[in-house]
């Protein structure tokens, strides 16, 4: 049986775009439509059980809204659970449990306006990525994009296909730069990761800082966090940096530290408030996350990625106090207004409420 919130969606086509990732087509039946509307750059999140297990993950549409279809990019990694079982076991005509699109990766449409874009992706990345592109250039029919897009060689490149096709079609709109780290191309350039001295030839030669409109990058922490910072220190405003990382369950926290084994021995009351529900259990201050105890007491909430990207599980704290490892998937002036990830969010005092329908 799924969780709450989920819906059992028909594959309606599975297509290899590279040899390990599977780009999945879901069936979205016209009652559930409505519900399933989505924003360019955001994610469904899947629940599957595997050999006896519930597993949940997260993956980014790689479609367009304006396409009225649902594609999701699985790359196989390396023990990755969902990631095998959906690129090796999974046929057309099966079904999937998959919970409504969220995510914030994306600015809204404006028809009427003419904007410079600029997106980085590594790997996988690109899923989003070409979600948004494709929306802003159909959308926005006066907009650009330049895209730069780091893989280990050509072959590996997913959804190359489609992406070229966007470059026929936009091709006064749209610029692709391909980087490749373990193939070597007759540009120097183009060879190898970015790092903050090809950020400079980009911005120098390529594209004009003052002049893009929107920054977007997909990829691993390493990259993405490089990115941000350059801009930043090039005074771009934070508002026009947007990113989306790379995280497996469970990524994000941090050991023990010494104020939390201060708290050893001390027990919180927390009190979830869920679907004008309220349930409540005790768990010890400074050790786990309120979220993977609520679990452990069956409690049925929602979350996706556990590593403090997806904002799933936000809630907001009414009473009491919490220690984040990480809160990437929460803005600024959620965080002061007393929103948390709860995946990532270690109760230090007494008691604590936090409330899911706020």
């Amino acid at each position: 049986m799924a969780s709450k919130n989920f819906h059992q969606l028909r594959v309606s086509d599975i297509i290899k775009t590279t040899d390990d990732c599977s780009v999945i087509s879901l069936e979205v039946p016209e009652s559930l439509r409505s519900a399933f509307q989505y924003k360019q750059g955001q994610y469904l999140t899947f629940e599957q059980e595997i050999n006896g297990e519930k597993v949940r993950r997260s993956y980014s549409l790689c479609s367009s809204p304006c396409d009225n279809e649902w594609k999701v990019g699985v790359k196989k990694v390396e023990d990755g659970r969902f990631s095998s079982y959906a690129n090796e076991l999974l046929k057309i005509g099966d079904t999937l449990n998959v919970m409504p699109p969220d995510g914030r990766f994306f600015v809204e449409i404006e028809p009427d306006k003419e904007r410079q874009y600029v997106a980085f992706a590594a790997g996988s990345g690109i899923t989003p990525i070409i979600s948004i592109i494709k929306t802003h250039l159909l959308s926005e029919p006066k907009s650009s994009f330049k895209l730069f897009y780091i893989n280990k060689t050509v072959a590996s490149i997913i959804l190359k296909e489609e992406l070229e096709s966007l470059k026929n079609t936009f091709m006064d709109r749209l610029e692709i730069f391909y980087f490749l780290t373990k193939q070597r191309r007759t540009i120097d350039f183009l060879n190898g990761r970015l790092d903050t001295g090809k950020l400079e030839v980009i911005f120098d030669n390529i594209c004009s800082l003052d002049k893009t409109d929107h920054f977007f990058s997909c990829g691993p922490e390493p990259m993405i966090m490089m990115i941000s910072e350059y801009l930043k220190d090039k005074g771009v405003d934070k508002k026009k940096i947007h990113f989306e990382l790379f995280a497996a369950a469970g990524a994000g926290r941090k050991k023990k530290s010494k104020a939390h084994k201060k708290l050893e021995g001390k027990s919180c009351l927390v009190t979830i408030l869920e679907g004008d529900k309220s349930f409540a259990f005790e768990m010890a201050q400074g050790s786990n996350n309120i979220l993977d105890e609520a679990l452990n007491n069956n409690a049925d909430l929602p979350f996706a990625c556990k590593g403090g990207v997806c904002a799933t599980c936000k809630a907001k704290v009414m009473e009491g106090e919490v220690e984040m490892d990480v809160h990437y998937g929460l803005e600024d002036d959620e965080v002061e207004n007393g929103y948390v990830l709860t995946c990532q969010s270690i109760p230090v005092s007494d008691k604590i409420t936090v409330n899911f329908d706020i």
